[in-house]
């Protein structure tokens, strides 16, 4: 497979099983699962008619973002987190690093600075280990803002946190006084 071929149809799945199962005539469990052979008939009907379960497994292997999961017996996928529909996708609540990071965009900020860093249209705060993947996550918001994160001190205040298998750190929301501005220059 190509790998633009293969990016289309990655970030095709990645709507299908994070925010529009309906697009391809699929439901997914109350866990985010989804019948493989079921995502597969549904993908090739919207216009893949090539795709089969080893391009799928290749996605599954080879996406740098690790976004999905396939169950143990290997006939069921869901997507890891970023969801806009309700999901439970089973995360564990952990306790989180000292500092978390997160990236937006500059025109976020007034919004952010006044009502705190919101989910919005997806279930959690996304949330980075390190300031390069948070300032990467920011770029995709026009010219990148970069927020550095007390999990410490939310963690302590009794905000929960998911760790998802992918690495990446989810909260419902960091309040106003959670979080500070630091400069995303040179990162």
């Amino acid at each position: 497979m190509k790998e633009k071929e293969k990016t289309n149809i990655s970030k095709f799945i990645s709507k299908i099983l994070r925010h529009r199962p309906e697009i391809i005539g699929i439901n997914l469990d109350e866990h985010g699962w989804a019948d493989v052979e079921e995502l597969i008939q549904g993908v090739r009907r919207a216009g893949h008619p090539a795709f089969d379960r080893a391009m799928l497994d290749e996605i599954v292997e080879t996406n740098n973002k690790k976004r999905y999961s396939l169950s143990d017996d290997g006939r069921l996928i869901r997507a890891n987190q970023g969801h806009s529909i309700p999901v439970d996708v089973e995360l564990p609540k952990m306790t989180p690093p000292d500092i978390l990071w997160h990236g937006t965009g500059e025109c976020f900020l007034p919004s952010i600075q006044e009502q705190g860093i919101l989910h919005m249209n997806r279930l959690y705060v996304h949330l980075s280990l390190d300031e390069a993947t948070a300032v990467q996550v920011g770029r995709r918001h026009g010219k990148p803002a970069l927020l550095r994160v007390d999990a410490k001190r939310m963690d302590e205040e009794g905000f929960d946190f998911y760790y998802a298998v992918n690495g990446v750190w989810l909260t419902k929301t960091v309040p106003v006084g959670f979080f500070q501005r630091v400069p995303a220059e040179g990162v």
